[in-house]
């Protein structure tokens, strides 16, 4: 009897496995193919005269990434990211035409060793050399009649500014630092009441940084990350001070003077003369912006510069 069962049992599991094995299935199959496949596209590929010409001249457009230092004109200055050649990218793009051109090289960003946030605190005056763009620096404490216009025509233009806002200015117009923030401008610390912050007392130094980052944060929500010190006046202290608040002191390397009413002819002349890759371009809300912004704007384009924020000039971003 036990044996009857046994012989039962053995012929249903032989039953079960011969149903549910697939005989067709080769588990090798798949991966000698894919693999056969590679080698022969690798085999064509390397043996492409386009191939060649890309690995050959692709050193030719490749760049190291360059740390962040303290320069001893310029202060704290921004790296720069690396470019590597994508080759395989690369030769997908120029394969569709069936011949070299540099314009369709695929780059990969290399980021630096050194960035700005392992240096020491320091004031920054510009950005990278290399980077061919500029940021529109709007120190506010006053001015308030000009904000909306400012506002209107960097709108036109699509353009995005950094707008250092003094607190005192910001609880009394918190209606226009809601609108400078809901139009993607990038907000920064003015201090308090338009201080000279070398003479203050290490303690006020705080109270004028820490006192301005509560209000700009209970209106917009955010921080800000940038100090403008006011009229430019600051002493290592300072730098400290808004450093341990995790703040960067932001300066300028081009000077509208707009605060003298110049016309607007002569305030494009200062600028032309002076603008430069990385340029940090100084200005106020003043009547001389309000009219003189669109030109501006517009000749800092036709002179091969982009205009971004202070966060996207000093980014080791190309």
């Amino acid at each position: 009897m036990y044996r009857f069962r046994f012989l039962i049992h053995a012929c249903v599991f032989i039953l079960i496995v011969a149903v549910s094995f697939d005989f067709t299935y080769n588990p090798f199959e798949p991966n000698d193919v894919i693999t056969a496949s590679k080698t022969v596209d690798d085999i064509a590929k390397n043996n492409d005269p386009l191939y060649e010409e890309i690995q050959a001249k692709r050193p030719d457009y490749e760049e190291e990434p360059q740390n962040a230092v303290i320069d001893e004109v310029w202060k704290k200055m921004p790296g720069r990211n690396g470019v590597k050649v994508d080759v395989e990218k690369s030769y997908e793009q120029m394969k569709e035409q069936d011949v070299f051109d540099e314009t369709l090289f695929v780059y990969d960003q290399i980021p630096p060793e050194v960035t700005m946030d392992d240096l020491r605190a320091a004031p920054i005056y510009r950005g990278h050399p290399d980077k061919d763009m500029v940021a529109l620096l709007i120190n506010v404490s006053w001015g308030t009649e000009y904000i909306p216009a400012i506002l209107n025509i960097l709108k036109e233009h699509g353009v995005k500014a950094t707008f250092f806002i003094e607190g005192k200015w910001a609880m009394e117009n918190t209606d226009y630092v809601k609108m400078i923030d809901e139009q993607g401008h990038l907000i920064g610390n003015h201090a308090y009441n338009h201080p000279v912050m070398s003479r203050l007392s290490r303690q006020a130094m705080v109270e004028q940084i820490s006192q301005t980052n509560d209000i700009l944060k209970a209106i917009t929500g955010e921080t800000p990350q940038w100090f403008a010190p006011p009229s430019g006046d600051y002493n290592d202290q300072v730098v400290k001070v808004a450093s341990e608040q995790n703040m960067k002191t932001i300066l300028w390397s081009v000077d509208t003077i707009d605060w003298k009413n110049p016309s607007v002819s002569v305030m494009m002349n200062r600028v032309n003369a002076n603008i430069h890759p990385g340029a940090t371009l100084l200005m106020h809300p003043t009547s001389s912006i309000a009219e003189g912004l669109d030109s501006l704007i517009k000749n800092i384009n036709e002179q091969g510069y982009r205009i971004g924020t202070v966060s996207n000039l000093l980014s080791a971003e190309r």
